[in-house]
């Protein structure tokens, strides 16, 4: 009994496993969807080749630290219906990419953020004094 299907394109490998349609299970309301299990070394460019044949991308992110400029192992992707986001995703979820397997899932709304905090008094330069009465910092 084959347990794994193994495809080779080009320098991407890809696996479909018989339990791949276990986190096929939530609908999408929308055509973007979420790619988890990212390798570091995957870029935009590789994300938009593995998807485009699926139809019609608008968008193919893979989202990076500010910081070091690396991967952090997840993206999006974005189609322009609902249908072709589907279609990848059922096309795409636990296969090999770059050398590691993905999970592709449906991406969900970004929370907005709390506001900022109020600006600081330009003359404390965060340095704060304690106005207890009495007290020598004993």
């Amino acid at each position: 009994m084959a347990l794994f299907r193994r495809i080779f394109s080009g320098s991407s490998m890809i696996l479909q496993s018989q339990f791949s349609s276990i986190r096929l299970n939530s609908t999408l309301t929308s055509p973007k969807l979420f790619v988890s299990g990212l390798s570091r070394y995957t870029s935009d460019e590789n994300l938009k080749k593995a998807f485009e044949q699926f139809g019609s991308l608008t968008e193919a992110k893979v989202i990076t630290d500010r910081a070091t400029g690396r991967s952090k192992g997840f993206g999006f992707v974005s189609y322009g219906t609902i249908e072709e986001a589907e279609k990848a995703r059922e096309g795409m979820n636990a296969k090999f990419l770059d050398g590691w397997v993905i999970f592709v899932d449906p991406a969900k709304p970004s929370m907005p953020r709390p506001p900022p905090p109020p600006p600081q008094d330009p003359m404390n330069f965060g340095i704060t004094t304690n106005k207890t009465v009495g007290w020598t910092g004993r």
